[in-house]
C-alpha cells in the first residue's frame, strides 16, 4: 500500500503502514514529546539493554521497551509512512535497523520519525494535549495517572497529599482499556472534590506487564507534562520525579467518613468494597453505595460495566465442517428470539462467506481476514449491547485469541467448541467437501491438508455425534442462564 495522494511528492511513492493499537499510542507519545528523550521507535541493542536494566544503551534512563512490528515486505524499505487507522499519515519513519524480536519472531523496524501531523483518532481527542502546550505552573504539580476510576477513599488521598506538598493536582485517565470513555467523564465529574483547579489531560498510555516499570513510565510522562510529584502506592527506583505515597485510608463507620487509619479506632474500620463485591453490584444490576463512591461515578461505573443480562456479548461456536456448530448456533438464535429482551444477530459461516467476505480465497491469511471481519461486526454488535451468534470454522487458535480481544473491549465473549469427531463430519458431509479435499481438489481443507486447533480456552465443549439438537441448544442456554447473561426459562 502506498502513501495517500496529499503528501509531498518526495513522500508520495512510500509504502504505509497502520501500526498496532499500543504502538499507535507509543507514536504520538514520540511525536508529541512526550516520550523524551526518545525520537522514534528503538532498535535491538536499545531494547535489549532497557528489558535487562531499565536504561537505555547509552545510560538514559527508560524503563519500557517501545519497538515498532511490520510485515516482512515492510522491511525492504528504508523508509516507511505511518498511518492511523483511518489512513491519515501521522509520521514517517526513517529505517535505521531491521530485527527480529528474539522472543516473539516478529520483524521489527527502529529509526526517528518526522512527524507529518497531529494525530486526531482516540477518545477525548480535543482534551489531549502535548506538554509544550501546557501552561507552566508556579508550583508544586502532582499528578495522578490512573487506569481507574477515584472513589472516595482516592480522592481523600489525593486532597490530604496536594495540601500537604501545596501542589495542584493533574489528572491524567491513562487511555487505551475498555473504559475510557467512562473513565474520563468520572474524572471530570469528580474534578470538584479537589483542591484548586484541577487539571485533566487524558494520555493514551497502555498498560505494560511489569507493575513497577509501569509507574516507572508513568512517572517519565507526567514528568513531560510538568508536574514535579507523582501520586502511587508504593516507592519505586530511577524515576525522574518524587513519588508521593498516601497514607492508608479507610471508612470511619462510626462518623460515617473517610479519613486517614491512624485517626480510626480499629474496631470503627469498616471494610472497603473489594473490586470481586464491586464487579458483582454491577453485574447484577445493583446500587453501588454512597459511602464508598460519588454518585456520578458509580452511574459512569454502571455504564462501563452494565448489567450482565443487559450487556453484549458474542457467543463465538467453532468447530470442523459438518460439526454441527452452524445448526445448534441457529438453534441457539431461535431460542434466544423466543424469549425475548435481547437483540440477536447470527453470523453463520457460509453467510458471511457470501455477503461480507466474497472474493477471499481458503488459504490461510484469507481465512484469518475472513474471522477477523467477524470479529469485528460481533465487537460492533457486542458495543451496542446486543447477542452476537457466530458460527465460523475458525481453526486457529491465535486468530479466535484476537476476535476474543475485539469483542472484549467492549462486552463479554463466549466460546463454544462443537467437538464432533472428524469421522462423524466427514460421514455427514452434505456438501461433499470432504470428499473432494480427500481427492486433492480442495488444497488447505481443515482436517485434511489443514489443521484444527482444539482450543483450551472454551467455555463449553459439546459433541453434536452424542448429542440430539434440542440437548446441544440446552447445553449452551444453561451456560447463558448460570452465568447470568439471560433469564432462566
Amino acid at each position: 500500500m502506498t502513501a495517500e495522494p496529499g503528501l509531498p511528492d518526495t513522500l508520495r511513492d512510500l509504502p504505509a503502514w497502520t501500526p498496532e493499537p499500543v504502538e499507535l499510542a507509543d507514536l504520538e507519545l514520540i511525536l508529541a514529546g512526550v516520550y523524551r528523550p526518545l525520537t522514534g521507535f528503538l532498535g535491538s541493542f536499545d531494547t535489549a539493554m532497557v528489558i535487562a536494566g531499565g536504561r537505555l544503551a547509552d545510560g538514559t534512563p527508560w524503563p519500557v521497551p517501545v519497538t515498532l512490528s511490520a510485515p516482512k515486505e515492510l522491511t525492504e524499505h528504508d523508509r516507511i509512512v505511518l498511518q492511523d487507522p483511518e489512513g491519515v499519515p501521522l509520521a514517517v519513519l526513517t529505517v535505521e535497523e531491521r530485527w527480529q524480536d528474539p522472543t516473539t519472531g516478529d520483524q521489527r523496524l527502529a529509526g526517528p520519525l518526522e512527524a507529518l501531523r497531529s494525530p486526531a483518532h482516540g477518545p477525548f481527542h480535543s482534551m489531549r494535549r502535548r506538554p509544550d502546550e501546557m501552561e507552566p505552573a508556579d508550583g508544586p504539580v502532582l499528578a495522578v495517572a490512573t487506569r481507574d476510576f477515584l472513589h472516595r477513599r482516592q480522592l481523600g488521598q489525593i486532597r490530604q497529599v496536594a495540601e500537604r506538598l501545596g501542589a495542584r493536582v493533574l489528572l491524567m485517565p491513562l487511555l487505551g482499556g475498555r473504559h475510557d470513555e467512562s473513565l474520563v467523564r468520572a474524572l471530570l465529574a469528580v474534578r470538584r472534590e479537589l483542591p484548586g483547579d484541577a487539571r485533566i489531560v487524558p494520555v493514551p498510555l497502555p498498560e505494560r506487564a511489569d507493575d513497577e516499570r509501569d509507574v516507572v513510565l508513568r512517572a517519565h510522562v507526567a514528568a513531560a507534562y510538568g508536574a514535579t510529584h507523582l501520586l502511587a502506592e508504593r516507592e519505586v527506583e530511577d524515576v525522574p520525579i518524587p513519588i508521593a505515597v498516601p497514607e492508608p485510608w479507610a471508612y470511619d463507620a462510626d462518623v460515617e467518613v473517610w479519613r486517614p487509619v491512624a485517626r480510626i479506632e480499629p474496631d470503627h474500620v469498616q471494610a472497603e468494597l473489594g473490586p470481586d463485591r464491586l464487579g458483582e453490584l454491577l453485574d447484577a444490576g445493583e446500587p453501588v453505595p454512597d459511602w464508598f463512591t460519588p454518585p456520578a461515578v458509580a452511574a459512569e461505573l454502571a455504564v462501563a460495566r452494565p448489567p450482565k443480562r443487559s450487556r453484549g456479548i458474542t457467543i463465538f461456536f467453532t468447530g470442523l465442517s459438518g460439526s454441527g456448530k452452524s445448526t445448534v448456533a441457529r438453534g441457539l438464535s431461535d431460542a434466544l428470539i423466543e424469549r425475548g429482551g435481547r437483540t440477536v444477530t447470527l453470523l453463520d459461516g457460509d453467510v458471511v462467506r457470501r455477503m461480507l467476505s466474497a472474493g477471499l480465497t481458503f488459504s490461510r491469511p484469507d481465512r484469518d481476514l475472513n474471522i477477523r471481519r467477524i470479529g469485528f461486526v460481533a465487537s460492533e454488535i457486542t458495543r451496542h449491547g446486543g447477542v452476537a451468534i457466530c458460527a465460523p470454522i475458525a481453526p486457529y487458535a491465535a486468530t479466535r485469541a484476537e476476535v476474543r480481544g475485539m469483542v472484549e473491549a467492549h462486552g463479554d465473549f463466549v466460546l463454544v467448541h462443537v467437538a464432533t469427531p472428524l469421522e462423524e463430519c466427514e460421514r455427514r458431509d452434505r456438501k461433499g467437501l470432504y470428499a473432494k479435499a480427500r481427492a486433492g481438489l480442495i488444497p488447505e481443507f481443515t482436517g485434511i491438508s489443514d489443521p484444527y486447533e482444539i482450543p483450551d480456552d472454551a467455555d463449553l465443549t459439546i459433541d453434536t455425534s452424542r448429542l440430539p439438537l434440542e440437548e446441544a441448544v440446552a447445553r449452551v442456554l444453561d451456560l447463558l442462564t448460570e452465568g447470568n447473561w439471560i433469564r432462566p426459562a
